[in-house]
């Protein structure tokens, strides 16, 4: 096994995609409908990418079921809720180009849940001042990776499955390339490209409880993106979603969907009060992600929650049909894993961090970066969801831009005058393959990988101050000082161990760029709560962006064009429950 190590593949191509989740197979659908050449590498089997573990529904001004509704009511209800962190231009492009992303699954069969005479369902979600959010079951990623997978094989598209990207090859601040390895059998690969689009997701599994799975959203796309010469923007920006399930431990964090509390579930405390009433008498249970897990936090913290540390969902209420034709994979998700019935019985949650609202620094028109021919897509990206992010905004983010960048990188790659490669950096990256596997100390990779999720739950958090960030990264450093001593043991079983150091070079980048940004975010915004700070201050109403040379400097945000702004207004949840 030990021996294929060495081996070696080079492969070029017009464009890279590294990520085959839905923002990776868009845009690369997008460039083979162009007739560009393209290859797509993962970590994980394109079938079971993150993607298809997004529940509740995709966004788009359809007004199939409120006529008034608009691409503008869209852009002016993403943007409020973002606590007006959101990029205006980026919010614009998406909210205009959902119905075109609705229109491209359609395309490709995608299977969208429909009235009796055959227009798309669109259901309200929490914040939205319409049914806006389509949707198939509670399934709607799965649906959609699907659908995807199915089109680019339909193109032929090349797809490699199993590849891990050390990094991403540049000279003079332009982009030649990848370097990587296959995760099960050690073979490397050089990967020669014009452009690089970035899809490898966010970095909320650095967190203990989180709806990631072990080896996904570590931070990849953060460090190679950074590595490259790059910026973050905003990292700070975590979006916990209220409904993590908390038993069994190899499932703790697994997410119950949005839609269950759009469908009319009820939150209590383990006093059975309906705590929402305190939090958001107006909106209960459809208020906002951020405001909802913060609620569920304060009653945890404040000794109403049960036994284990969480709240109760409770669903047995409505009608049994509801649940099961309307929300499914939550009946059959806790049937699975806590053989309980939820027509008859609540359920177990606690706040779980889910997504990553911000990430790589990107221009909104195209989603390049600092890096010339280095696009970044999805949740690695960075511009649309500010300090909170609306249910169903990142699904049709990966569509819309995935099909954007697919047609930037494909101009790049056509009016490219000239490829520079390096042999000195590929050499450096080879090297450091070579310097891992043979690396024989006593640290383990894994270990401290837990050790950076158990710090950054404890001080990182839903809630935050000066002195728990501040010994966060105190911690942090005793963490990077312990990974010069990892050991590194490749077995029969593949070359996980190498992915997961590099999954841990990752998540300390990725920790210590938020635990920075947090640190400098003194006050309290939508998903970022400091208990020392506990106001909105004004002065802050900016973006923090991060590098490793410059630390922490301030962006200013556009101002929201006037035909958005004077459509931000609270929105009502009247009879929104029982939808």
């Amino acid at each position: 096994m030990l021996k294929n190590k060495t081996q070696e593949q080079q492969i070029s191509t017009s464009v890279l995609v590294i990520g085959t989740g839905g923002s990776g197979l868009r845009a690369a659908i997008e460039l083979a409908e162009l007739g560009v050449d393209v290859l797509a590498v993962g970590k994980r089997p394109r079938h079971d990418a993150h993607t298809s573990l997004a529940a509740g529904g995709i966004n788009a001004a359809l007004a199939t079921m409120d006529e008034e509704d608009s691409w503008q009511q869209h852009a002016a209800d993403t943007i409020k809720e973002s606590y007006h962190l959101a990029d205006p231009q980026t919010v614009e492009i998406v909210a205009k180009g959902a119905e075109q992303g609705i229109a491209d699954l359609e395309r490709y069969g995608m299977g969208f849940a429909r009235e009796d005479d055959g227009r798309i369902s669109q259901r309200f979600f929490g914040a939205h001042t319409f049914r806006r959010t389509a949707f198939a079951g509670d399934y709607t990623g799965l649906e959609i990776q699907r659908s995807l997978v199915k089109r680019s094989e339909q193109l032929e598209i090349a797809i490699l499955d199993t590849v891990y990207i050390t990094d991403i090859l540049t000279e003079g601040n332009t982009v030649f390339g990848a370097y990587g390895f296959d995760v099960n059998d050690g073979r490397r690969y050089l990967i020669h490209a014009d452009a690089v689009i970035l899809a490898a997701g966010g970095h909320n599994r650095i967190w203990r409880r989180t709806s990631s799975r072990r080896d996904e959203n570590t931070g990849d796309s953060f460090r190679l993106a950074v590595e490259a010469g790059a910026r973050l923007r905003d990292p700070e920006l975590v979006q916990f979603h209220p409904s993590g399930i908390i038993e069994p431990e190899n499932a703790a964090g697994t997410l119950i969907s949005e839609a269950a509390r759009g469908e009319g579930g009820i939150l209590r405390n383990a006093l059975g009060e309906r705590f929402m009433e305190r939090y958001d008498p107006e909106r209960m249970e459809l208020s906002t992600r951020d405001r909802v897990a913060l609620a569920a936090y304060t009653e945890i913290q404040e000794g109403r929650g049960t036994e284990n540390g969480g709240v109760w969902l409770d669903l047995s209420h409505l009608p049994r049909e509801v649940i099961l034709q309307r929300l499914p994979r939550v009946y059959q998700t806790m049937m699975e894993v806590q053989m309980l019935d939820v027509t008859r019985e609540p359920i177990e949650i606690a706040p779980t961090a889910h997504y990553s609202m911000g990430g790589v620094w990107v221009r909104p028109e195209d989603h390049s970066t600092d890096v010339a021919g280095l696009y970044a897509i999805g949740e690695a990206s960075s511009g649309l969801h500010g300090a909170n992010r609306l249910g169903g905004n990142s699904l049709i983010e990966l569509l819309v831009f995935g099909r954007i960048v697919g047609q930037a990188a494909a101009n790049y790659s056509a009016n490219l005058q000239a490829h520079t490669r390096s042999a000195e950096v590929v050499a450096k990256a080879r090297g450091e393959v070579d310097r891992l596997l043979a690396a024989d100390g006593t640290e383990n990779v894994r270990a401290l990988q837990r050790a950076i999720r158990d710090m950054m739950t404890e001080y990182a958090g839903v809630v935050r101050t000066e002195a728990g960030l501040t010994a966060g990264l105190k911690q942090l450093e005793e963490i990077e000082a312990r990974m010069a001593n990892v050991g590194i043991h490749p077995d029969i079983a593949g070359f996980q161990d190498l992915a997961h150091a590099y999954d841990l070079k990752s998540s300390v980048l990725s920790a210590r760029a938020t635990l920075e940004a947090a640190l400098e975010r003194r006050e309290t915004r939508g998903c970022h709560n400091r208990s020392d700070y506990p106001e909105m201050d004004p002065d802050m109403q900016v973006n923090l962006v991060w590098s490793p040379t410059d630390g922490v400097t301030r962006e200013e945000i556009a101002p929201v064009p006037e035909d958005i702004s004077s459509l931000i207004r609270e929105v009502s949840t009247e009879g929104k429950l029982v939808e």
